[in-house]
């Protein structure tokens, strides 16, 4: 993520020593794989994305370009074009066998792999969609993904993989921009208003929240524009504009003014309470998480007695989860929206013995080991680029006796793991999780414990 540091601290003064210094820096159906119609089209998805990364792979184009050519033979008519389903069109068994093949091999060397969890429905997970808005040179408002590695816009009217809420949502904006008479941003021109839609969904609760992202403050006929919305989709639950009027890749701006709603939405989680906001990170496949995460707590063994670190903690999901079985959870988040989600989570769940810091992780568990703390467990769960060494240092520094590695790429897990291999530890498992069909991505979730242990 590419939030500040602030060392600003949003709990109760934790019972560490020196503690200034912490703060500073369903239903089962049985059938087949059956894939759905050919009408049905996809968009381009990307977990934990790597701002800088992102950023520097974009050519950009003299003008923002709209792709309007079709796929045929394949379940989308935009699949190869996009980006984003690179497996749409492969049986999901094959898929499963894929991705397991692939986290067997990579992971031989450390340690043995158990067989995949895939998922029973592999379509219309997401509960984080994202459309970009453009328009064609006869003024005709559309609505779609960048394709990959650029700024072409391909048009998107229904994906196989997102909320199908979220898609119908996107829809009837693009007429109310026609209604309305609201300009598309031109990025290349600086003209335009209307850039994004950004939607998130509650899987279990039904919450929607739909945020607009503009290159201005103003939204013209603000109220009408909410209210005709909300008569189109009454299940929208709150509506937010946000104001990005930089030249940047990055979707969401830092200004936010809530038009409608609490600001929040808010979802179950393995029999937990989660409020989620605009910018906090949250898994994008609930189904897949909750498998994810009781597995990933299994691993770690906890009795009730056992310090765990909820390193990369976010709205705070693994610590909260955890908590019932450890005697202490000491969470750290970097993202100040997501702190402050967190806390206001642990509150809603009447969880008491979880204290959460904005910082730094890794500088945080080695001012730790600096003042002599310790920890049984530390739960990681970085994005896609995985963690530097500097992270990974300062974990093994602190001596926990087992590692809960979370990981996104099987790649730099792989690669993670040949450092701590080297320095006190050794991989004892790891479960991979199919939280993306459809594509390339899989999780994975491994434990680690200390040699001397």
């Amino acid at each position: 993520m590419a939030e500040k540091k602030t060392g600003k601290k949003f709990v109760q003064k934790p019972k560490l020593k020196s503690e200034k210094k912490y703060v500073k820096d369903k239903t089962k159906v049985k059938k087949k794989y059956q894939a759905p119609g050919k009408k049905q089209v996809e968009k381009k998805v990307s977990e934990k994305p790597d701002a800088k990364k992102f950023t520097k792979k974009i050519e950009k184009p003299e003008q923002k370009k709209v792709f309007s050519g079709k796929s045929e033979k394949s379940l989308c008519p935009v699949h190869g074009k996009c980006g984003g389903c690179q497996l749409l069109d492969m049986p999901y068994e094959k898929q499963l066998k894929q991705k397991q093949n692939q986290v067997s091999k990579l992971l031989k060397p450390y340690c043995s792999t158990t067989k995949i969890i895939g998922m029973e429905d592999p379509f219309h997970y997401r509960n984080k969609v994202h459309a970009v808005f453009g328009h064609r040179k006869d003024g005709t408002v559309i609505s779609g993904t960048y394709q990959q590695g650029t700024h072409f816009i391909v048009p998107v009217d229904e994906c196989l993989i997102e909320d199908k809420r979220a898609d119908a949502i996107i829809r009837d904006i693009r007429g109310l921009l026609k209604s309305f008479k609201i300009k598309t941003y031109n990025e290349d021109t600086g003209y335009g208003l209307f850039r994004h839609v950004l939607i998130r969904t509650g899987h279990h609760s039904g919450q929607v929240m739909v945020v607009l992202v503009l290159g201005s403050p103003i939204l013209p006929s603000k109220n009408n524009f909410v209210k005709a919305l909300r008569k189109l989709h009454p299940e929208i639950t709150t509506i937010i504009l946000n104001v990005n009027n930089q030249k940047t890749s990055m979707i969401l701006g830092e200004k936010e003014t809530v038009l409608y709603g609490k600001g929040y939405i808010e979802d179950e989680l393995c029999g937990h309470t989660f409020r989620i906001s605009s910018k906090s990170f949250y898994q994008v496949n609930t189904v897949q998480t909750e498998k994810l995460y009781t597995k990933a707590i299994e691993l770690a063994g906890l009795t009730g007695k056992e310090r765990v670190i909820d390193a990369y903690c976010g709205i705070g999901t693994i610590g909260l989860i955890a908590s019932d079985k450890a005697k202490e959870v000491i969470s750290v988040e970097l993202n100040p929206d997501a702190v402050k989600d967190a806390i206001v989570n642990a509150k809603r769940n009447g969880i008491k013995n979880v204290r959460f810091y904005q910082n730094d992780a890794g500088v945080f568990m080695r001012q730790m080991a600096d003042e002599g703390e310790s920890a049984d467990v530390v739960f990681m769960d970085p994005p896609r680029s995985g963690s530097d060494e500097k992270f990974l240092s300062s974990v093994v520094t602190l001596k926990p006796k087992r590692i809960v590695y979370v990981s996104c790429d099987p790649t730099t897990l792989a690669r993670d793991l040949k450092y701590l291999t080297k320095h006190g530890y050794k991989a004892v498992t790891a479960v991979p999780v199919d939280m993306f069909p459809a594509t390339e991505h899989c999780e994975t979730v491994c434990l680690l414990s200390r040699k001397d242990k």
